[in-house]
């Protein structure tokens, strides 16, 4: 396998006119595994007014758009983990962001290894198992080096040069990963900037690959903060455009307290709303950032005639608060931290264009994928095929989503239907909480004492309980893990 830390600029590559990939006959599907960071599902394919999204809206054209996709942990690390291994946190181990599921499961099956069995060519490009964000930009982070066989991790001028620039509003010392922090760069170029590099070197991949089969994953690092993009990216949007969900003094006892703890200080971490609002703005303008990297792989498809042969897979590791509840960034059983953006375009669908609104879980993807492929996944998997609802986004579907938290020693579990979502904070003895999704969408009405409904609690805790019969604790790292695993 081959590491590659790439922190000099790339030249983007020229992509002259391509026949169709020569793999194309023998039937293997492509896939190109598009993940970003902390993007909640403000975009124009789910309806938003605001956001500028074009590019990923053109792949929603392509494909389904899930508008009810469901991480199973709002925090990088737990979630990637599931995804990757198709195992829910409760399996994995995975509740914090130093852990690593192969210490106590060495012999997992990663998504990824899935197709290196199968003779693909497997890559990566940025982060796609955890890293710290921006931190770890440049390296291995906590990756899992046994589930590629190359590996790029760029680094552009956002990580090398600007963040001693960053306007930073964070009241308490946090690290930029945290923080409330951006920067409009007016000179930098979109390729000089990670996630461009991130683009260029998957582009590259994809012209070299293009005549095998591959599994090339790029790994963006946008919209995660701090909020550094160019400038013009920036200028898309206005102020007066910007709104924070309306909040007063009683919103914090309407809730359980655990519910509201993934934002300390509380309300928006300690700034002032109009501080807050110039941080939507930047938050945004990374989203349109990144969106024009995503448009960069979709047009480098169609130049190097893949577009015809590859599986597209696009999706965000979870939501992020802009303001919901006072709360800002993820680790919250509320819908805009556990909802993620979902894609996935296949060649020749026919339903392509339609969005799907069943409830579907990230877990759901590995199994999807084997399905697509024609490949035999290993038996440990947690979630369905997605592949009847790629045909028919109105098929019926029973299955519900699942997500869980945890703050210190309670954990937090969320179980969601169509109509309902409930939670339940330290198994029930730190609240409990119920909201009608039809009729309450914001999440605003705690409904899990009001009487009427008591039957309607007892049907969700079981849910919860099919799925958490047992308490589970998070693995504790050993101090090399990053160098017995990562690097």
């Amino acid at each position: 396998m081959k590491t590659h830390i790439l922190k000099i600029a790339v030249a983007p590559l020229v992509l002259a006119s391509a026949s169709l990939s020569l793999y194309a006959k023998d039937g293997k599907k492509n896939i190109l595994f598009i993940s970003v960071d902390d993007m909640n599902n403000d975009l124009g394919c789910y309806g938003h007014a605001v956001v500028k999204s074009p590019n990923i809206d053109r792949l929603a054209s392509r494909g389904i758009a899930f508008a009810n996709a469901y991480c199973q942990f709002p925090l990088s690390s737990p979630s990637r983990s599931s995804i990757l291994t198709g195992m829910r946190p409760d399996r994995t181990k995975v509740f914090d962001l130093t852990y690593h599921f192969r210490q106590d499961q060495p012999d997992i099956q990663t998504l990824p290894q899935m197709f290196i069995k199968n003779g693909y060519y497997v890559a990566r490009v940025g982060k796609m198992f955890h890293y710290g964000n921006p931190g770890d930009i440049g390296t291995n982070g906590l990756d899992d080096k046994a589930s590629w066989t190359e590996r790029f991790n760029p680094a552009g001028r956002d990580k090398t040069s600007l963040e001693e620039d960053v306007i930073n509003y964070t009241p308490q010392k946090k690290g930029l990963g945290s923080s409330m922090a951006f920067y409009q760069d007016k000179e930098g170029t979109d390729t000089e900037h990670t996630d461009g590099k991130v683009a260029t070197q998957t582009i590259e991949l994809l012209a070299r690959h293009k005549d095998e089969p591959f599994f090339i994953a790029a790994g963006f690092y946008k919209p995660h903060c701090p909020w550094i993009t160019p400038g013009k990216y920036f200028d898309l949007y206005s102020l007066s455009q910007m709104k924070l969900p309306i909040i007063s003094d009683e919103t914090k006892k309407a809730y359980p307290q655990p519910a509201l703890a993934s934002t300390t200080p509380w309300p928006y971490l300690g700034i002032t709303p109009d501080q807050a609002l110039e941080c939507k703005l930047a938050y945004y303008a990374a989203i349109s950032f990144v969106d024009a990297q995503i448009g960069r792989l979709i047009n480098a498809l169609d130049s190097l005639g893949l577009a015809d042969n590859t599986i597209v897979v696009f999706w965000s590791d979870h939501g992020y608060h802009l303001g919901e509840h006072g709360l800002w960034f993820k680790q919250s059983c509320f819908e805009e931290s556990a909802k993620s953006p979902f894609i996935i375009s296949v060649p020749g669908l026919k339903s392509a264009g339609k969005k799907c609104k069943r409830m579907v879980e990230l877990v759901d993807i590995y199994p999807t994928l084997a399905e697509l492929t024609g490949l035999k996944p290993p038996s440990t998997l947690d979630g369905y095929s997605l592949a009847a609802l790629l045909k028919n986004p109105e098929a019926k579907w029973a299955h519900p989503a699942y997500t869980q938290v945890q703050r210190g020693e309670t954990p937090g579990h969320s179980v969601r239907t169509e109509k309902w979502r409930y939670t339940e904070w330290g198994y029930g003895e730190k609240g409990t909480e119920l909201y009608d999704e039809i009729k309450d969408p914001e999440e605003l009405r705690n409904l899990a004492d009001v009487a009427e409904y008591a039957e309607v609690v007892k049907e969700m805790q079981g849910l919860l309980k099919a799925v958490h019969p047992d308490k589970v604790t998070g693995g504790k790292a050993i101090a090399e893990t990053r160098q017995k695993f990562s690097n």
